[in-house]
């Protein structure tokens, strides 16, 4: 090891030697003295190290001048220095040697102890804080500590007291902040643990508690925080869990406003999109496509454990299943058990919900076969339920399908027997087969589809027993006359309400009935129509309400009434219009236009009056271009009571236009006078080229 080399750690002093021994040097083997040469700390200006390395060589230099003194008087002075030439050439080359030397002790400073090497119980206090300060530098807590327990124990008379209780004022502050810095990165205990080594008689002891219950509390606010938006995670609030985890960049530590606050943040936005990708799986899974709930129950398996939206995954992949369990079962209510039973073995196997998938299977395969309606089919129905254990969830419901499908077997019979005597299609094996079907009881599973037949079977029966009388009708209505429909509506009638043949009997009775209040009602609308085209559209009118509401003509006549009642107010209209343009005004004209615009397009009396709502308005131009050589302001008021859409409009606008430039003309811009350039002659103008 090199003089100056500092180390990991130094011997401590044993026990029972002390510590507190001052103004003593230590010297080695070969003579030197150490004491002064102490290495300046991070923590001490350059001013106050240079007056305690001052201070410590002064020390050090007088251990030096009291060892060469009391090696003085140890030793006896021989004979023949008590000679005088001995003393003359002394005293000639002394003087110069001494001031070499004392020169030589002054240029050279003393050598760095080997602080490791030190027996400290006979150490001087300067070598002491030489070595304490080379520990500290080290700045370790540790050195730290070391550093401190070598010169706390000092006299507190000691000239260097002053820069003792600095120092370790320093050094145990500089354990705070290691301890602090441990905290700052993440490791409170570490830190804890630390602050606590600090002796409880340096300055910095009182700081330690507070400092702990400060980090405490700091670690515990950053807990509640991390907890909170947990569980804002845990409801997939996504807004707020961003917002408490911001509260932790608020926090005096740098682990939890970076790293934790990064952590959370990036699960945070994992879990939100895990969240995202389930409710669009969700969504998916309301709708009745199954390959869109296969797709969503894929999507919330692959959401893996550590996102925080997994257990919502993991109860929600139940739910699709028993989504698609429900299609299947729409199925079944269908009889389609081919599709109820695809849909099912589609489903994946889930824990929750396999085996009431596989019961829905097995019992699907069991309806399909007595769903086919034969004895041979439902007696393989039940043999299938049958095999269902009792300790299966559908075990009461197989039980139940199989006392059904039993009298089915019964009621089948009976339904087969029926439908065998309706093919002959009498009268009188029909109602054989009715009374054959109607021994089904109601409570029986095939009473519903013997209603059916029933129901089928009686049709039958009353379309052979009313069809004469359609058959009768039709022959009378073949004369059209109105006495010959009148009759045939008489036949058709005769078929009751609720007989199989009573829609189509109705259909025929409305078709003659239509044609016989025709033939009633032509007359008017035609003598009515007559009337109007000779003018008289008020009498037309007249002869027209004679059709009365609710007969077959009745909307015909309506709507010519309606056009007729158009046509005389346009009459009146045009009328009007034209007596109020006879009295020449601007105003008059203005409100004739108003009026003949009144008059429909349809109407005959249009084509007068356009020609006349043009003339009209150059007539209202022409007023306010006279107006406007006296009075501009009126004129403009008149021009503008040109209607748009007439060959005026455009003029009457722009002549307005060119009235306003004259009520209020635009300033003139005055321009900027130019600057004529003056001439040069050509050689100068050549020059300046």
């Amino acid at each position: 090891m090199t003089e100056r080399e500092i180390p990991e750690n130094w011997p401590p002093a044993r026990a029972g030697e002390s510590q507190g021994i001052d103004g003593l040097s230590q010297v080695n083997q070969s003579g030197q003295v150490y004491g002064s040469g102490i290495p300046t700390t991070g923590s001490t200006s350059q001013s106050a190290q240079q007056q305690k390395q001052n201070s410590l060589a002064k020390a050090v230099s007088n251990d030096i001048s009291t060892a060469s003194k009391h090696k003085s008087k140890v030793r006896k002075i021989p004979g023949f220095l008590k000679s005088w030439v001995l003393w003359a050439v002394l005293l000639t080359f002394v003087p110069g040697t001494i001031a070499f030397m004392a020169m030589s002790m002054l240029l050279k400073l003393p050598s760095a102890p080997n602080c490791p090497s030190i027996f400290w119980p006979l150490a001087s206090a300067s070598v002491r804080i030489h070595c304490a300060q080379i520990a500290a530098s080290k700045n370790t807590v540790n050195d730290l500590l070391q550093a401190m327990s070598l010169v706390k124990h000092l006299p507190q008379n000691h000239p260097l007291r002053s820069e003792i209780d600095t120092s370790l004022k320093l050094w145990s502050q500089e354990i705070l902040e290691l301890a602090d810095e441990s905290f700052q990165e993440g490791k409170i205990e570490q830190a804890i643990a630390t602050v606590r080594r600090i002796p409880d008689d340096m300055p910095a002891y009182k700081l330690v508690e507070d400092k702990i219950a400060d980090w405490r509390s700091t670690w515990s606010d950053a807990n509640d925080i991390y907890k909170n938006t947990e569980e804002h995670l845990r409801e997939a609030r996504w807004q707020q869990a961003f917002m408490s985890a911001a509260k932790l960049l608020r926090l005096n530590n740098r682990y939890w406003t970076t790293i934790k606050y990064d952590e959370l943040n990036n699960i945070i936005t994992k879990s939100r999109e895990d969240g995202t990708k389930l409710a669009q799986a969700e969504d998916a899974a309301k709708g009745k496509s199954v390959d869109k709930i296969l797709k969503a129950i894929e999507t919330a398996k692959a959401i893996e454990k550590d996102s925080y939206i997994y257990q919502k995954a993991q109860e929600a992949i139940p739910k699709f299943g028993r989504r698609m369990l429900e299609l299947a079962e729409a199925k079944i209510k269908q009889k389609d058990a081919d599709e109820a039973i695809y849909i099912a073995q589609k489903i994946p196997e889930i824990p929750d919900l396999q085996t009431e998938v596989e019961d829905f299977i097995a019992l699907a395969d069991a309806r399909r076969s007595a769903w086919t309606g034969s004895v041979s089919g439902l007696e393989l129905a039940i043999s299938q339920a049958q095999q269902i254990d009792s300790s299966r969830s559908n075990y009461q419901e197989a039980q139940q399908l199989i006392s059904r499908w039993q009298l089915e077997i019964e009621d089948v019979g009976r339904l087969e027997k029926a439908r065998t005597l309706a093919l002959q299609g009498t009268l009188v094996d029909l109602n054989a087969a009715i009374a054959e079907a109607q021994l089904i009881p109601a409570s029986n599973p095939r009473s519903r589809e013997a209603r059916r037949e029933i129901n089928s079977w009686r049709a039958r029966v009353q379309t052979i027993e009313d069809r004469p009388y359609l058959d009768r009708a039709d022959q009378l209505a073949i004369l059209q006359d109105i006495n010959s429909l009148e009759a045939a509506i008489a036949e058709a009638s005769q078929i009751r309400r609720g007989r199989a043949l009573y829609p189509e009997a109705r259909r025929k009775v409305r078709k003659w009935r239509s044609k016989v209040q025709r033939i009633q009602d032509q007359p008017y609308l035609d003598r009515a129509r007559a009337v109007a085209r000779n003018g008289n559209l008020t009498e037309a009118i007249n002869i027209a309400q004679q059709i009365g509401r609710g007969r077959a003509l009745s909307g015909e006549a309506q709507r010519y009434i309606a056009g007729w009642r158009r046509e005389i107010q346009a009459r009146d209209n045009w009328q009007q219009a034209k007596a109020i343009a006879q009295r020449g005004t601007a105003n008059s004209l203005s409100q004739a236009i108003r009026i003949a615009r009144r008059i429909p397009r349809t109407s005959f009396l249009r084509t007068d009056a356009n020609p006349a709502i043009e003339q009209w308005s150059r007539q209202i131009l022409d007023i306010a271009r006279f107006q406007g050589n006296s009075d501009i302001v009126r004129a403009i008021e008149t021009a503008r009571l040109v209607p748009r859409g007439t060959a005026a409009y455009y003029s009457a606008r722009n002549q307005i236009r060119a009235w306003q430039r004259l009520l209020n003309p635009e300033p003139e811009v005055t321009q900027p006078a130019v600057q004529e350039v003056p001439t040069l002659p050509s050689g100068e103008q050549e020059q300046q080229e």
